[in-house]
Formats: C-alpha cells, sequence, structure tokens
C-alpha cells in the first residue's frame, strides 16, 4: 500500500514538473539601462558612448518563438566634428554639439526556457532618429554664409537593424533578471555631416523582465 501510495505521489510530481517545464508567458514586458558605443562612417568624427534606456514588449507565439518589440533612448555629451577642407566642405568645418538618439526595432525573438538560466537571440529592424546632425547644422553651418553649401538640415531619421542576444535569470513566475544583452546594432544615416556608409555600433544592456499570461504547449 505504501508502496502504491509513493508511485502515485512520484507520477503526480513528474506529471506537474513536466506542465511547468512547457509553461512559457504568453507576453514578456522588459526595462532595461543601455549603454551604446556610436561609431560614425566619417573619418573625422571619432565614436561616441551613450547612455540611456529603454523598454521591450514580447508577444510569445510559443515556448520558444515570440514577436519582440524594442524602444531604446540615448543621450550624448559634446560630439566634436572637425571637418577637414574637402570639395563638399572648401574652407572645413569644426564645432561641437550634443545630440541623442533614438531607435525604434521589431523582429523575432528566439529563447531557451531553461529552469535557471534563459538564453535568447533576436533579429530586429526598424528605424533610428537623432538630433545630432540637425544640431551640427544649426550650431556649425548656419552662422556661415551658404549654409556650409547645405540646402537644409541634414537628415535625422534613418533606417536600422539590430541583432545579438542575452539570457535571462527567473528569480520567480513574474520577475527575471537579465544581467546582459549584447546586440550590434546598424544605422544608416546619410548626409554630409555622418558619411554615406552605414554605422556599425554596439550596445549592451542589463535590466528585468516581467511575465504575465503564462500558458502551456
Amino acid at each position: 500500500m505504501k508502496v502504491t501510495k509513493v508511485l502515485t505521489f512520484g507520477a503526480i510530481l513528474l506529471l506537474g514538473m513536466a506542465a511547468w517545464a512547457q509553461e512559457f508567458p504568453r507576453t514578456e514586458l522588459g526595462v532595461d539601462y543601455a549603454y551604446a558605443r556610436y561609431s560614425p562612417s566619417a573619418p573625422y568624427s571619432k565614436g561616441h558612448s551613450l547612455n540611456g534606456g529603454g523598454g521591450s514588449a514580447t508577444f510569445n507565439i510559443d515556448d520558444y518563438l515570440g514577436i519582440k518589440m524594442d524602444l531604446q533612448g540615448f543621450g550624448s555629451g559634446l560630439t566634436s566634428f572637425n571637418i577637414p577642407a574637402n570639395p563638399t566642405f572648401p574652407s572645413g568645418l569644426s564645432g561641437s554639439v550634443e545630440g541623442n538618439l533614438f531607435t525604434y526595432l521589431f523582429g523575432p525573438q528566439i529563447k531557451v526556457r531553461a529552469h535557471r538560466f534563459q538564453p535568447f537571440a533576436d533579429l530586429l529592424f526598424g528605424g533610428a532618429h537623432t538630433n545630432v546632425y540637425g544640431n551640427a547644422f544649426k550650431i556649425i553651418c548656419q552662422p556661415i554664409v551658404g549654409g556650409c553649401g547645405l540646402a537644409k538640415a541634414p537628415t535625422a531619421d534613418a533606417f536600422a537593424m539590430e541583432f545579438g542576444g542575452g539570457i535571462d535569470i527567473p528569480i520567480n513566475r513574474t520577475i527575471s533578471f537579465r544581467p546582459a544583452e549584447f546586440n550590434y546594432l546598424l544605422t544608416h544615416f546619410t548626409n554630409p555631416l555622418s558619411g554615406t556608409t552605414y554605422q556599425h555600433n554596439f550596445r549592451y544592456s542589463v535590466g528585468f523582465t516581467f511575465n504575465f499570461g503564462h500558458t502551456t504547449r
């Protein structure tokens, strides 16, 4: 009789563990601090460190695949421009400006829901916005007769793409700690102040994820 009870209890426990292992949240909401290393393509402008943060929302189709929206905002200190004389700017340009960078990205996320560690990877597409080049136009170019040869302020919006991954550590059923997420961030600001090629950037973030609407496969 005791053996039967033990076997029954063991079977119930195993079934419960199996069900829990297949459980996943329908929605994940994340908040984070983020650091970005922005690398302009122009040879006269060095890389810049940006600090900021944002959040993400992921709708999970199943326990592996989700659709993710990621929104981030960054601010910078002074950004220096020292452009030597060239056909676009015959007299050259120099000065310092402050600015921001915003990204809004969407795409698939793949996540492995192990009990203690949950690694994930994503590939996101969308846009980026910055006022750095507009500020540079106002501060550096507009005081000059002819506006540095530019008819209008450089574009503030660009295509952006990001891919990378990180790891979540569940604290409980609802909250997970995200100690590290690393991403390659590609932007495409095309104007005389940024260069005409893609900018290859890096982003690191740390934060928390909140899980809602748990269900099973």
